[in-house]
């Protein structure tokens, strides 16, 4: 990782770890679903930071919690790119490729940059 990616990716880090907002704060029970629709391969991270559905859901507390972990990630992202001078776009990117890729276990599933879902 470069320097200049560093720079991004680290404030994008701490700024998603500091986002606790009641309104936006993912519980345990929302990030145990999210795990196991990861898991199952319903879904899976995107080249953008956000989590994205690989299969249609219809189960409403899955939709519910990826959307409040995608509010916390864009809130997350737009702060990050606010101290770094870029966008929330390029911090999200940034995020994506400096830590959440390495943290996706093998078997589960991501989409790239390309927009194609690859199984890792």
């Amino acid at each position: 990782m470069s320097l200049r990616h560093f720079m991004i990716a680290v404030p994008a880090a701490l700024a998603i770890a500091a986002v606790a907002t009641p309104g936006l704060a993912q519980t345990a029970a929302q990030k145990a679903q999210i795990d196991a629709a990861k898991a199952a391969g319903v879904v899976g991270e995107q080249a953008d930071g956000f989590l994205g559905f690989r299969t249609p859901s219809s189960d409403a507390g899955l939709q519910s919690a990826v959307t409040t972990t995608n509010s916390a990630r864009r809130a997350a992202y737009a702060s990050s790119a606010a101290q770094a001078g870029t966008t929330a776009d390029v911090a999200g990117a940034r995020m994506f490729e400096g830590q959440l890729l390495a943290r996706i276990p093998a078997g589960q599933w991501y989409r790239n940059a390309s927009g194609q879902w690859v199984q890792k």
